[in-house]
């Protein structure tokens, strides 16, 4: 048996839906949203958390690691369930996440999806989008759907993944599941190669690129049924995020693709469920001709409008799911409040209603971060307090004004955030290298985050990600991407 293994009885035990292995803490798992510490589990040194992410890595994967800082794979135990497990490295070390991918596939009425997701799964071709930011469900919805098609219709799918997570066994269709790495050597090779495998729906688990963007979307037009998912906030979004993804002189020609292609968007988020537990809430997109015209005509900020007058077809805003869940008394107030895009729309919604709230009573909420121990707890304030008396004595250090800068902006103990010398720390870095530094860049954009000035954060993000991909740095392309995912979502780094 591997030393890991008690962990993740651990977390099956408690109904947790992750493990986090971070060197120099204790694990920690997330239970009902909320990061709770191991106690019983001693301290990961170094040595300690390389060796139980190593035992159950792949070969291929201890390589990737070793070139790219980054690598993701599947873990099995049988009589409990498969493992999504992510690889990286961060200021403290090696690091792991494992999420719990269930056994049992969830039906719709589990995650309580609305009738416009079944409708999508009757669709014969077209491109269905499930987004949402990391960790929000959309790979359980996902498998929700093709599970429910694998019941009521007789067709051959083929699903793209990194890694696999639900296993699906044929019932009246035919599925193969191929995974990155294990089965392709890439999302765009396996889609070109899909075209070839007689498919009638395939499913992409990632659209990561602008090469399987666009596959993707010439799958769905050439009469394919074509899932897939995004990071993005909002049904209407998605679609600016797909054509800003495209050089300008591309985009008329993706918009009209799209408005053709395009189906249906679910956008989810996950909420805290009183008294535990997790529920989704859903916003959806369904594309008639009116808002076909709209992605034609580049006016795509008029979606909105159409999905508040639309509700007839299955269209949903998510302030209306939202609210139909602290309706129902299933989600508290503010925790609804917290996950609305549009807060003072939400709120206004809550009033008229009869709910009272005050949304100022969040401006200071109690920290949520990690609870260092005090060994940890000196050792930061050890390094800051070094950091600050080398800046008086050399005030254009570089390294040193990034890593102070960076610990302002990110630590997850709120005792040592910092946004405003963050800020200060960073311009100066950014100053010295001259805006061509990725590294210092992205440091930027997280003291910017941290300030709650998320459009500079991503300005500066993306000028790092141009930096770091002209460059062939592949470990700070990866940073940097999932710094990008954090700002589009209005999250500030919680890193260490």
């Amino acid at each position: 048996m591997n030393q890991i293994d008690d962990l993740l009885r651990e977390v099956t035990a408690r109904n947790a839906s992750d493990l986090h292995l971070t060197t120099s803490f204790k694990p920690f798992i997330r239970e009902d949203g909320n990061m709770v510490t191991i106690e019983s589990f001693p301290v990961l040194t170094p040595e300690l958390n390389r060796q139980l992410i190593f035992e159950i890595a792949p070969e291929h994967n201890r390589r990737e690691f070793e070139a790219e800082f980054d690598t993701d794979f599947s873990y099995e135990l049988q009589d409990l369930g498969r493992f999504r497990v992510n690889v990286f490295m961060d200021r403290f070390g090696i690091g792991a996440v494992l999420r719990l991918i269930p056994s049992k596939i969830p039906n719709f009425e589990d995650l309580g999806l609305p009738k416009a997701v079944r409708d999508f799964c009757f669709l014969s071709k077209g491109l269905v989008l499930v987004t949402g930011p990391t960790g929000s469900g959309k790979s359980t919805t996902l498998a929700a759907m093709i599970d429910f098609i694998n019941r009521n219709r007789t067709e051959h799918i083929i699903t793209i993944e990194d890694p696999v997570e639900f296993v699906h066994t044929p019932k009246r269709c035919l599925i193969n599941q191929r995974e990155l790495h294990s089965h392709t050597r890439s999302f765009p090779n396996a889609l070109r190669a899909a075209l070839r495998e007689d498919p009638d729906i395939v499913l992409v688990g990632e659209m990561r690129d602008l090469e399987t963007m666009e596959i993707a979307i010439e799958t769905a037009e050439t009469g394919h049924l074509v899932f897939g998912t995004l990071h993005t906030n909002t049904a209407a979004s998605t679609v600016d995020r797909i054509i800003d993804k495209f050089p300008a002189d591309r985009q008329n020609q993706i918009r009209s693709m799209l408005a053709s292609s395009l189906k249906g968007v679910v956008a989810q988020t996950l909420c805290k469920k009183k008294p535990s537990g997790r529920v989704a809430a859903f916003e959806i997109l369904v594309v008639n001709n009116a808002v076909a015209a709209n992605i034609r005509e580049a006016k795509t900020f008029m979606i909105p409008s159409i999905m508040q007058t639309a509700r007839n077809i299955g269209m949903q805003v998510f302030n209306d799911a939202l609210f139909q869940l602290v309706a129902d008394g299933l989600v508290d107030p503010k925790e609804s409040y917290v996950k609305s895009v549009e807060k003072e729309a939400f709120v206004k919604k809550l009033n008229d209603n009869g709910i009272t709230f005050d949304a100022s009573q969040l401006e200071a909420p109690p920290s949520e971060g990690r609870q260092f121990e005090p060994q940890q707890q000196s050792e930061i304030e050890a390094r800051v307090i070094a950091f600050i008396n080398e800046i008086k004595r050399d005030p254009n250090n570089l390294d040193v004004l990034n890593n102070l800068a960076w610990i302002f902006a990110t630590c997850p103990d709120a005792r040592f955030r910092n946004g405003p010398d963050a800020v200060c720390l960073a311009e100066r870095a950014y100053a010295i290298t001259k805006g061509n530094n990725a590294t210092i860049l992205d440091t930027l954009g997280a003291a910017y985050a941290e300030t709650g000035q998320f459009d500079k954060a991503l300005l500066a993000a993306r000028r790092g990600l141009e930096i770091a991909r002209a460059a062939n740095d592949q470990r700070l392309v990866n940073v940097l991407g999932k710094s990008i995912a954090h700002y589009e979502q209005n999250h500030p780094l919680r890193i260490g």
